[in-house]
Formats: structure tokens, C-alpha cells, sequence
């Protein structure tokens, strides 16, 4: 007689458990350990990051002065003057740290221009040491009302600047003022403008990366920010890391 054979399930002993709960621990840590390591380099690139993202916050917004730049609005429809408005004058000024042994200087003392016109104008400077400097500059427009709406084309203040031993040269400035600063109420009956310059000395930080030799009040002064509480600190102040090589003796 055919012996039926019950199907029986077949049981782990206790040692294959202990395996299996193993393995599940260790894949478990090994996510664990991916996010980790995954939040640690965003962390980092957003260190990196810091530079470029604070240049465009001010360029997008003209916070506290900072004009606008590479925002999109040098169409050539926006770049018509407004022939019936009125001229603003733009007067340049130019400073530099004590610690920068240069001179440094608007070869202008103000233009007239109308919303949409475009302008050059150029400032100097000259390095009156025996040693190669990197110089940093930044900037700010008064009132700072008006920054939302004066944009740089192009500007020596983009990158840092490096002047051999006793070299001159010219730094050209392109901008305009956009012709929307006309729909704008808080910007009717402004006659004056002033575009700030200052210039530092240039030295590097723990990233590598360049940033202006001074106390953290004076530069946030010279950008602007003197009369906010809450103005962007160092950490996110600081030049490009693709900046020319340190200065050398």
C-alpha cells in the first residue's frame, strides 16, 4: 500500500534566525549610514554653495542697496531710454581700506541718464605698492530704494581684482536704471543717485576662499547693510572660490 506523505512546513532552527536578524541589522545600517553620508555632502555643497546663492539673493532682490545684476532684464525692449521722463543723476564714489595701498578713483564725477538708457563710465586704479595685491570690492546704491531697478551689464566689482606691482588701470562700469523704477511710487521724485565703491585688500578664509581683509562691521558697512541688524555675515559674503591666486610676494 502507497504510504501518503504530509506535506510538512519546514522550520528555521534558532542559528538561522539569529542569521537572518542579522543580515536585517546590517542592511538597515547600511541605509542608515547612505542618508547620513548623503546629509553630510548636501551640507557641505551647500557650504560651497553659500557664495554664489548670496550674489544672486541681492542681484534678484537689490537687498539693501545691492543693485541688480544678471536678472533677465537686459532685453533689448528694456534697454530703450524713456525720451519724455526725467534724467537721474548718478553720482560715483570710491573708497578703499586703509590696509590697501592704492589709489582708487571715479574718472567721472556723476552722469545724467534716462530710465532704460544704457552708460559707461570708468573708475582707476592704481597699485602704488612693490608687490602684487588682490583687491575685492563691493558696493551699494543710495537710496537703496532705487536698487531694484539699477542694473549692472557688466562691472569690475563681478570679480576680484589683481594689479601687479605699481599697475594702473581702467575699470569700466555698464549699467542702467529700469524704466520700471517709473511705475514705482517710492522712487517718484528722486533726482540723485549715488553708486558706492570700496575696495579691500584680499585674503582667504578656511574655505579657500577670497574675502575683504577688514572687521566684519566696516565691510558690512561698505555694502549697505550698516543700519540692518540682521545683515548677512562673512560666511556668506565671501568671493568666488574661482578667484585669481592669492597675492604674492
Amino acid at each position: 500500500m502507497a504510504t501518503q506523505t504530509t506535506g510538512n512546513t519546514s522550520r528555521s532552527s534558532p542559528a538561522s534566525r539569529i542569521v537572518s536578524r542579522k543580515e536585517v541589522y546590517a542592511a538597515r545600517n547600511r541605509t542608515l549610514l547612505m542618508y547620513t553620508s548623503a546629509v553630510i555632502v548636501l551640507a557641505v555643497g551647500v557650504t560651497y554653495a553659500a557664495v554664489p546663492l548670496y550674489r544672486m539673493f541681492c542681484a534678484a532682490t537689490g537687498f539693501a542697496g545691492t543693485p541688480k545684476v544678471g536678472t533677465g532684464r537686459f532685453e533689448a525692449d528694456r534697454l530703450v531710454p524713456i525720451e519724455d521722463a526725467k534724467r537721474i543723476k548718478v553720482h560715483f564714489n570710491a573708497d578703499r581700506a586703509e590696509a590697501l595701498p592704492w589709489n582708487f578713483v571715479p574718472q567721472q564725477k556723476f552722469v545724467t541718464v534716462l530710465p532704460g538708457e544704457t552708460s559707461l563710465a570708468f573708475y582707476k586704479a592704481k597699485n602704488n605698492s612693490k608687490k602684487d595685491i588682490i583687491g575685492i570690492a563691493t558696493y551699494n546704491v543710495t537710496p537703496d530704494r532705487v536698487a531694484p531697478y539699477f542694473s549692472k551689464v557688466e562691472c569690475f566689482c563681478f570679480e576680484e581684482q589683481k594689479l601687479l606691482a605699481g599697475e594702473e588701470v581702467d575699470m569700466p562700469l555698464l549699467f542702467f536704471i529700469d524704466k520700471d523704477i517709473m511705475d514705482d511710487p517710492s522712487c517718484r521724485g528722486i533726482d540723485d543717485v549715488v553708486l558706492s565703491y570700496t575696495f579691500f585688500r584680499a585674503r582667504r578664509n578656511s574655505q579657500g576662499h577670497l574675502e575683504p581683509d577688514a572687521d566684519e562691521d566696516v565691510v558690512q558697512k561698505s555694502l549697505g547693510f550698516g543700519d540692518y541688524e540682521l545683515g548677512p555675515r562673512a560666511e556668506i559674503r565671501n568671493a568666488s572660490s574661482s578667484a585669481a591666486t592669492e597675492t604674492s610676494s
